[in-house]
């Protein structure tokens, strides 16, 4: 029997179980025991053991008859934004308290019908709302990566800080995440693994928990970009029960990784160097710059010019429709409701069970929503932002136009940061966070994050690329020809 069978990556685990070397219990229990010993990283917040070998079982039987797909036997790790029916689906947040769906997400589901394995559900942040994990309800998740030999523990990143930190301590094989304006891309290079959003309308939303609907699109988070090629082609597809998901072929994303990008054009956009930027990081993105251009692709300066209004964009928009879609949380149907006193109304029921159910950041976020699409304010802010993301959109529609297949950039303004270094200061300081991740979002284009290096402590720096619209296969071999030159196989050290 193999050994350190948690560690393999979605491919090799997949050939193993083909090849009879391995079953899908045995990786499961692998992942399980490594879940059970990985308590200090809380990146778990509800373990579902049994499901996950009755799944597990069923997934053994369907590879001997033979007819199994890819994902079949795979150990997954769920982030706690799908609803996942019979499992608690809380999003992280008290006002979900005891909720367990009657249904499943259509992304979950498409796993499923893969024969996946759920191991548990995952920590992130209240609503998805956060860079950080440090706004869920479940506590802080931890980053199992460390600066140097320095005890602090870090931040996994956000919103999918418990997907980042469960792949990169190989609790699970890899996890779903979800993207708003970030949130797959900027934990995944918190942690040094691959985290995709696809474009938007490629995975359909139907049961993920909503934070801002027209920016939200579910991707993996794996430990390779074949892994995360293999995964996204089982989450994606037409879902009628989502009016937003696309009716778009899925093509074969792992076929496409020839690793071959001679010819291919990348933009390097200007707008994306920050004042103040890490030096590290500006070497990282040259380095990057210097690896496509070897590998064969010509490099291509490029101008976004909306790009320095994307976060006041973003930060107008996400929270507008977070505070739409968080209404419905109100104490009446479902979820967490207060105690009321002698004599309290519906008004007061409604007060003070969101006051007990949303943290801090979510009730800003709903307060920042309703205030910018009040009748006074709606012109001034919503409707100007909406006018904005038109713009940043066209920006990239015209580098597209001019030949651009993909635009290289940092995925993040630094490397993971401590836990509680950021949290009381100025919340706009953690919203930097996102500076290079939200014009995607506002664009609706796909975009991936690759580890590619280590700052001077240690810790891992990712890269991001933008691709075309439903162009992932092309983006994802782009990224797999980085992901080699870049030769990035660093591993935390193991302190949990």
């Amino acid at each position: 029997m193999m050994t350190d069978l948690n560690r393999l990556t979605i491919a090799e685990a997949r050939d193993a179980l083909r090849r009879g070397e391995v079953t899908s219990i045995e990786l499961t229990e692998a992942c399980l025991v490594a879940i059970e010993a990985a308590g200090a990283l809380n990146a778990f917040a509800h373990h579902t053991p049994d499901l996950a070998r009755t799944q597990a079982r069923a997934a053994d039987d369907r590879i001997r008859a033979g007819d199994a797909p890819a994902m079949c036997g795979i150990p997954l790790g769920i982030k706690d934004l799908f609803c996942t029916k019979g499992v608690p689906s809380q999003a992280a947040s008290r006002i979900l308290e005891g909720f367990k769906p009657e249904y499943e997400s259509t992304v979950t589901q498409n796993l499923f019908d893969a024969g996946a394995v759920m191991l548990g559900k995952l920590n992130m942040d209240e609503f998805a709302m956060g860079s950080s994990n440090e706004t869920s309800c479940y506590g802080n998740a931890v980053n199992p990566w460390r600066r140097g030999n320095d005890a602090a523990a870090l931040t996994p990143g956000g919103s999918s800080g418990g997907s980042a930190s469960a792949v990169a301590a190989d609790l699970c094989l890899a996890a779903t995440g979800t993207d708003t304006g970030g949130s797959i891309r900027q934990p995944a290079a918190f942690v040094g693994i691959t985290g995709i959003k696809p474009t938007y309308g490629r995975c359909s939303r139907w049961g993920i928990v909503a934070f801002a609907s027209s920016l939200d699109q579910a991707g993996p988070m794996t430990k390779s970009v074949r892994d995360a090629a293999i995964m996204l082609e089982t989450m994606c597809g037409h879902d009628p029960k989502d009016s937003t998901s696309a009716e778009i072929p899925v093509p074969d994303f792992e076929a496409m990784l020839t690793g071959d990008i001679r010819g291919k054009v990348i933009g390097i956009p200007k707008e994306y160097r920050m004042d103040g930027m890490p030096s590290e990081i500006e070497r990282l993105w040259a380095d990057g710059t210097a690896m496509l251009r070897d590998a064969g692709a010509e490099i291509r300066d490029i101008s976004l010019p909306h790009t320095k209004y994307a976060l006041p964009t973003y930060y107008v928009i996400a929270p507008a429709e977070a505070s739409s879609n968080l209404a419905r949380y109100d104490g009446v149907r479902y979820g967490h409701r207060a105690k009321l006193a002698q004599g309290d109304g519906i008004t007061e029921m409604y007060e003070k069970t969101r006051a007990e159910g949303f943290g801090h950041e979510v009730q800003r976020r709903v307060m920042v929503g309703t205030y910018v699409l009040s009748a006074g304010f709606y012109d001034a802010y919503y409707n100007r932002a909406r006018k904005v993301r038109a713009l940043i959109k066209r920006d990239f529609e015209e580098v597209f136009d001019q030949g651009i297949d993909a635009i290289l950039t940092p995925a993040t303004p630094s490397a993971a940061f401590a836990l509680g270094e950021m949290t009381d200061a100025d919340p706009v300081q953690m919203y930097l966070n996102d500076v290079f991740t939200v014009t995607v979002n506002l664009a609706g284009l796909p975009g991936i994050a690759v580890p590619a290096g280590q700052d001077g402590q240690g810790l891992p720096l990712g890269l991001q690329l933008i691709g075309r619209p439903w162009d992932e296969g092309d983006l994802l071999n782009t990224a797999y020809a980085l992901e080699q030159a870049a030769g990035f196989v660093a591993k935390p050290s193991k302190w949990w």
